[in-house]
């Protein structure tokens, strides 16, 4: 699976930073845990990009170890965290309205031109 930045709603209207695009990544994950190898893959971002901003998210509390497999350490989103929790919020509304918006544009009622005789 590769990730692709623009795909999300959170991510078009935040913008698509190495910290959001790791908590977004998490955000379209969440019955799974990751391996920091793991999320940098998938998120085609450099080891070196990852890591920088991973040590923030790891301060903040924003993500948590779940188990160790071998030597991998393996994390997920820590959801009690009150800054996941709005940023879920944020998300879950981004998605609302843009569903409501296009329900919105469906339920126009179509115009039909008469043909002429």
């Amino acid at each position: 699976m590769s990730y692709k930045p623009d795909e999300t709603l959170l991510l078009r209207y935040l913008g698509a930073s190495p910290t959001l695009r790791i908590m977004d990544f998490f955000l379209d994950n969440p019955l799974s845990d990751y391996s920091k190898n793991e999320i940098a893959k998938n998120l085609a971002m450099s080891r070196v990009t990852f890591f920088k901003y991973w040590k923030e998210l790891e301060r903040s509390g924003a993500v948590k170890t779940t188990r160790h497999i071998g030597r991998a350490t393996m994390y997920k989103l820590d959801r009690a965290n009150d800054v996941v929790k709005q940023l879920i919020k944020l998300d879950m509304t981004l998605s609302r309205k843009t569903m409501e918006k296009a329900v919105e544009e469906y339920q126009k009622p179509i115009t039909v031109k008469q043909r002429s005789r």
